[in-house]
């Protein structure tokens, strides 16, 4: 069997016809972020199930993952994790999700930091300049990985729409403390101007479909406004008119971090309403606006969003339980539902 598993394998992607080779070992979604074929993935760690796919022909083997991105009878009714799973033959995936050829170019640069900025007793801002010759193209909503010293990586999410690296070339970050956390504890409390770190990108297929003029749902949870963030400065820089809806949970009205930018945007913005909602609101913080969970916020305000696309991004509870909920209950059509999950070496 171990010829098997380390020979090269055709990937075929279904309906779009796209196909790649693997290389011994490698895995499907390695492989394919190598030959330029976008499918869908997150975290690349078997923790968040964005990269999930249903196989329609050939044989894998999966690397360790979590139960819940992969449950054993999703294994059974054949789908696979792209990013743990090895081919043992050629393979059929079917995925609407595959980008186009309009995938850009995987760098690893140094950067510097450039300002800290602390947004919310646990988020801060993070500003990096990148080097001046070189120039980083990624589409809104997708990330860098920070490569630690040790060979261990970090994901963020751009929060700031492509079109600014013409004007000020550089990566804003909004970066939550996990406290413990070998990266965010240097964030937090170590961290200083003009300290050089080294990432890799871009990564990631959250972005906004633009062949699309279907009414937009965008849902966050914590710091999963980031990409949500770049997304709406992109639909301003482009002119896209399409009706959007953003709702952005936190546990306490400080944890919506950017709300008084969010509330500007939104009153420039004739298509863009913002509804925030909070959990745990204290009587001292003096909350009157809506309560409960985010993703229960747009289950009670549609009844119906068959002909909506969904953009969600923040702690993978919050993605799977709209996930669910608006495909079983409100119609969504599964392929509208786009998705980035946020784990954490915890959740891993």
């Amino acid at each position: 069997m171990t010829e098997i598993a380390n020979a090269s394998h055709e990937i075929t992607v279904q309906p779009s016809g796209r196909t790649f080779a693997t290389q011994g070992g490698e895995t499907i979604l390695a492989a394919a972020i190598r030959g330029g074929v976008g499918l869908p993935y997150g975290c690349k760690d078997g923790a968040c199930g964005s990269c999930k796919c249903k196989k329609l022909a050939g044989e894998v083997s999966h690397g360790p993952h979590a139960d819940k991105a992969l449950t054993p009878q999703e294994e059974a009714d054949g789908y696979v994790l792209t990013c743990c799973a090895t081919p043992r033959s050629a393979v059929v995936l079917e995925s609407r999700q595959v980008t186009d050829a309009s995938a850009f170019p995987i760098k690893k640069m140094p950067v510097r930091v450039a300002a800290l900025e602390k947004k919310s007793h646990d988020v801060m801002q993070v500003r990096l300049q990148l080097p001046a010759a070189d120039k980083f193209r990624y589409h809104a909503g997708q990330y860098v990985e920070f490569i630690l010293r040790d060979g261990a990586r970090r994901a963020y999410s751009m929060a700031t729409a492509p079109h600014y690296q013409d004007t000020a070339p550089g990566l804003e970050l909004h970066i939550r403390h996990m406290p413990g956390g070998k990266f965010t504890d240097h964030v937090f409390t170590g961290m200083k101007e003009k300290e050089i770190l080294r990432v890799e990108g871009p990564f990631g297929s959250f972005f906004l479909r633009e062949d699309s003029d279907k009414p937009i749902i965008l849902l966050a949870s914590g710091t999963g406004f980031a990409p949500i963030k770049a997304l709406i400065e992109h639909m301003r820089h482009k002119g896209i008119n399409r009706q959007a809806v953003l709702y952005w949970g936190g546990r306490r009205p400080g944890d919506l971090y950017l709300d008084a930018w969010m509330r500007e945007q939104a009153a420039g913005m004739p298509q863009l309403r913002y509804v925030p909602v909070v959990s745990d609101a204290l009587p001292e913080d003096g909350w009157s606006g809506r309560t409960g969970f985010v993703h229960q916020a747009v289950l009670d305000d549609f009844a119906d969003l068959s002909g909506h696309q969904v953009y969600a991004c923040g702690a993978p509870v919050v993605v799977e339980s709209a996930r669910q909920a608006y495909v079983q209950q409100r119609g969504l059509p599964e392929e509208e539902f786009f998705a980035d999950a946020f784990t954490s070496e915890a959740d891993k």
